[in-house]
């Protein structure tokens, strides 16, 4: 027993000799290093946590710490600071009177710790844990264009995602249709990897794979990534992006346009749609409506049947095959009925009607069309409507009733389907002229155009009582205007010109007058023509066997009226000016018992007569007859009189 008891006391007696470890502060544990957080490129502030009393940091020494191993970076003697050699040379400065280094320029490279020492009054040192960060570019995507088939047996890739230059390496996510996607056995696997730069910074590279289905077909997908700053948690998303799917077909059918009910000289086009993807070869056939096959149409190059303008020869029954060119199956869409509404064969009887005049006229107007058909009848030269059906009537006719009518049937189903169909109604008479007298103003020895114009039926033909040079033009089956091209003598000033309309059934004269102008002077009015342009009148104009032309006046005689108005008002003004005289001067009664009477001698009274001419146009006036026909009365020109005698 003696041996164990002198082992204890040897034991005991070195542990009272031995110092006291514990002692002594942070040996054990060392304290968690101070976090400062900074971007790229910017300024990394580090500020040592010793005592701040100036003796304190006037002797302080600055090391990096790359694993594990101190490296000396900068010292601060008496508060003055020098950089040791190395990278960090010429990026750091002391701030704040030498409490904070200041390292310029961060890159991913400096993310470590940094450690200060002060020497006085005895050794301390402050750990600093510096974190870089970096974010990524916006995330580049590339949708897999040669597209996915739905029978794959393995997930194919559906698109990549890249986010370059980030730091540290961001989180990517995919999403579809707005869900995010999650690693699923044999359905969905996100294979990613990142590359590091020389610059320090990571670029960010992943694939995603799946298996689609049809209804993937509109499936957006994209991908986002999510990085942190100095300020917090960020994302950036890609644009959405749609992968081709590629799936069998399943059902054809056609398509129309325009929809709706169509009609003649419609643009209409068919085409074959199908269900699958890519689809399949297309072709269309129509049956024969003689022998109930089908027979394939003539497409455009995207597999369209085109018919422009549409006839009512293309309505029938349609029909389009599909060709898997993969399984080589045909599939056959539903027959389907086009048909292009039409009007046609547009008959008027009686086709050339003519009558004498005071007799009766019907008009009957027929059409073949696909629809209920309405009637409508229009004067042709007016457009005005004369009846609603199919039947016109037309009762004791005039020479006026002569002309076209048309004839319109339309659907009223179907806006802008109508057909027309015109007639000429001939009325039996001697030719009617356009104007019966006209004054045109000409310059001696200048070659003149002049016109005339007639109609009646039979259809006449014109003469002129000149020399020169004569055309003719057929304005409809009962008008013809005929021009003479001639030289101005004075002859031909002092006889005028005559030109003659006759048929079968009589003639009918008109005459033009020709008189000297100075262009420089006289502008003709409306109802004169000069030589400079040809001498027509309306093409639907009629004139008696009296002028309605208003007559232009002289040069001379538009002066002497001027000068007459302007005496006449100043006659006026120096009469109102004297009773006024009188009237102040109370010369002139003007009560109840002194009024008088202005009057002007009886002989006087019967000079006040008012004449209005007409200013209707010549197709407005009468029709003119021919020299078989009734006349008016010399004086009746036309015009009309007021008498204000009374």
């Amino acid at each position: 027993m003696g041996l164990p008891r002198l082992v204890c006391a040897f034991l005991l007696a070195a542990c009272c000799c031995c110092p006291r470890v514990a002692g002594v502060p942070g040996e054990a544990e060392q304290p968690a290093p101070e976090l400062v957080e900074v971007e790229v490129g910017s300024t990394a502030l580090l500020k040592c946590g010793l005592s701040q009393s100036q003796g304190n940091l006037s002797h302080v020494d600055w090391f990096s710490v790359h694993k594990e191993k101190r490296i000396p970076i900068f010292r601060v003697r008496q508060g003055q600071g020098q950089s040791e050699p190395g990278e960090y040379q010429h990026r750091l400065s002391l701030q704040d009177r030498g409490a904070t280094l200041a390292l310029t320029q961060v890159t991913p490279h400096d993310e470590r710790i940094f450690l200060c020492q002060g020497k006085r009054p005895r050794s301390q040192e402050h750990r600093i844990q510096l974190r870089v960060y970096k974010a990524p570019e916006e995330p580049n995507i590339q949708v897999n264009a040669l597209g996915i088939p739905v029978d794959s047996k393995e997930p194919e890739e559906v698109a990549t995602c890249v986010g370059r230059n980030g730091y540290p390496i961001p989180q990517v996510i995919w999403y579809k249709n707005g869900r995010p996607l999650k690693e699923e056995k044999n359905r969905v696997h996100i294979q990613s990897s990142q590359t590091v730069e020389s610059s320090g910074l990571y670029t960010l590279q992943s694939i995603l794979k799946a298996q689609l289905v049809k209804e993937d077909k509109d499936a957006q997908f994209y991908c986002e990534l999510n990085y942190r700053l100095p300020s917090g948690n960020h994302m950036k998303e890609s644009r959405e992006v749609t992968v081709p799917v590629f799936y069998p077909t399943e059902k054809v059918w056609l398509e129309v346009e325009p929809v709706g009910m169509l009609k003649e000289g419609d643009r209409v086009e068919i085409r074959c749609l199908a269900d699958g993807n890519p689809p399949p070869h297309f072709s269309i056939s129509k049956q024969n409506p003689s022998t109930r096959e089908a027979e394939e149409e003539t497409t455009n190059d995207n597999g369209v049947l085109v018919l422009e303008p549409a006839q009512k020869e293309h309505s029938g029954l349609y029909e389009c095959q599909g060709l898997d060119l993969d399984t080589m199956i045909s599939l056959p869409s539903e027959p389907q009925e086009l048909l292009v509404n039409y009007v046609s064969d547009v008959r008027v009887s009686p086709a050339a009607p003519e009558r004498q005049e005071g007799s009766s006229l019907t008009l009957t107007c027929k059409a073949e069309s696909s629809q209920d058909l309405e009637f409508q009848w229009l004067r042709e030269e007016t457009g005005q409507v004369l009846e609603r059906g199919p039947v016109l009537q037309l009762h004791d006719l005039k020479r006026e009733a002569g002309g076209g009518y048309r004839c319109v049937a339309s659907v009223p189903s179907i806006p802008g389907l109508n057909r027309t169909q015109l007639v000429n109604v001939a009325i039996f008479g001697p030719p009617w002229m356009a104007f019966k007298e006209r004054k045109v103003w000409v310059k001696e020895n200048m070659m003149l155009n002049l016109s005339c114009e007639a109609s009646g039926h039979p259809r006449p033909t014109i003469s002129w009582n000149v020399n020169g040079t004569t055309s003719e033009q057929d304005q409809d089956p009962q008008r013809v205007l005929s021009t003479l091209n001639v030289l101005v003598t004075p002859e031909l000033l002092e006889t005028g010109v005559e030109c003659t309309a006759s048929n079968d059934l009589g003639k009918n004269t008109s005459v033009l007058f020709l008189e000297l102008v100075n262009l420089t002077t006289l502008t003709p009015d409306s109802n004169t023509t000069t030589g400079l342009s040809t001498s027509t009148a309306s093409p639907h104009t009629r004139a008696n066997s009296t002028s309605t032309e208003r007559k232009l006046p002289e040069p001379e005689s538009q002066g002497v009226v001027i000068v007459a108005v302007i005496v006449c008002i100043l006659v006026l003004a120096v009469l109102g000016a004297v009773l006024y005289f009188l009237y102040k001067k109370g010369k002139l009664p003007c009560g109840r018992s002194g009024k008088q009477e202005i009057t002007l001698p009886p002989s006087r009274k019967s000079e006040f007569v008012v004449e209005v001419k007409s200013d209707k146009l010549p197709e407005e006036m009468g029709l003119l007859q021919g020299s078989s026909g009734d006349k008016r009365a010399p004086g009746d020109q036309g015009e009309k009189y007021i008498d204000l005698r009374h």
